[in-house]
């Protein structure tokens, strides 16, 4: 299949999938036009990559479960090292929410003392 109707049957954009590919995380044949063509098989793993990104991932992270991108990856059991990639992004995003509170109570804050003194 095509690069558009890859992008059709995953909601994924062509950009997106060109820079997958870029990536390592998908692979294609070249026709003799130069047009990629995709196996059935990418409609999977595109499917499973932009839900590993869903969920926080990087596309480097993602890296570490191509062996099971090409079947139904929640239902895996993790390696140690997938487990591993996950408590780290996990803590990224904490700490990332815990500092947007933060900066959302000095706003909040900072309006309610102007709103006072109005």
């Amino acid at each position: 299949m095509r690069i558009g109707e890859l992008a059709e049957a995953t909601g994924a954009t062509p950009r997106a999938l060109r820079h997958y590919e870029q990536a390592g995380l998908i692979t294609s044949a070249r026709e003799p036009n130069g047009y990629r063509d995709y196996d059935e098989r990418a409609v999977v793993r595109v499917r499973n990559i932009r839900e590993l990104l869903a969920v926080g991932l990087t596309l480097d992270d993602i890296r570490c479960f191509l062996p099971c991108l090409d079947g139904d990856v929640t239902s895996v059991r993790p390696a140690a090292e997938g487990l591993r990639i996950a408590r780290e992004r996990l803590a990224v995003l904490d700490a990332r929410i815990a500092a947007q509170t933060e900066a959302r109570d000095r706003l909040a804050a900072a309006v309610s003392r102007a709103a006072a003194s109005a």
